[in-house]
């Protein structure tokens, strides 16, 4: 096995030799990389390795993002809109990043500078309480952008979700849909693939 000891590697050696240096430091011996060929290990505190593992991978939890799904209409009237528009505030306020999707039907298809338009103003509406990371972009039948939600001290909300239920059943959509860093989604949220669904009307 290979031997490494403070950042230093002591070469090949066989395991009681690598027990025995481990012991003359008052140290242990980990395996670190037992894959590895030969396999290494370090010398080290045991106990002090855990811990530090242990923090690699809170950490490396709390580094996942879930981003919510908006989906709006290019007619989405102002009652729908402004629920939406809380929703948006209220996921951004809990920390999610917040992808809007504005789907074009029919007709809608050939004039999508509309829907690029409407996106910018959802990004205007929303600019204290989210970044616009991603702009405005046509992506097939819908246009698509991406927010992340400003640092808590400076969120100032505009939206109440005291508007009641949306009126459109076409703008239902899918909020709770939740997706991961690789634009997947996350098992157990939203319905039916609202892309799968949009690719059939017209």
């Amino acid at each position: 096995m290979r031997v490494v000891y403070e950042d230093q590697q002591l070469g090949v050696m066989s395991a009681r030799e690598a027990v025995d240096k481990a012991k003359s430091v008052g140290l242990d011996l980990v395996e670190v990389a037992p894959n590895a060929k030969p396999p290494v290990c370090r010398v080290c505190d045991y106990g002090k390795y855990k811990y530090e593992q242990s923090k690699l991978k809170k950490k490396k939890a709390k580094s996942v993002t879930r981003v919510k799904e908006i989906k709006l209409r290019v007619g989405t009237d102002k009652h729908d809109y402004d629920i939406k528009m809380a929703r948006s505030e209220q996921f951004l306020e809990q920390g999610n990043k917040v992808r809007v999707r504005l789907q074009f039907r029919g007709r809608e298809n050939a004039h999508k500078e509309i829907g690029i338009e409407a996106l910018k103003k959802v990004g205007e509406d929303i600019k204290d309480m989210a970044n616009v990371d991603q702009r405005p972009r046509l992506a097939g039948r819908a246009a698509t952008m991406m927010l992340s939600p400003l640092p808590k001290p400076q969120q100032k909300r505009h939206f109440l979700l005291s508007h009641g239920n949306l009126i459109d059943p076409d703008d239902q959509g899918d909020e709770d849909m939740e997706f991961n860093d690789e634009d997947e989604l996350v098992q157990g949220t939203g319905k039916a693939s609202e892309h799968e669904s949009d690719s059939e009307q017209d």
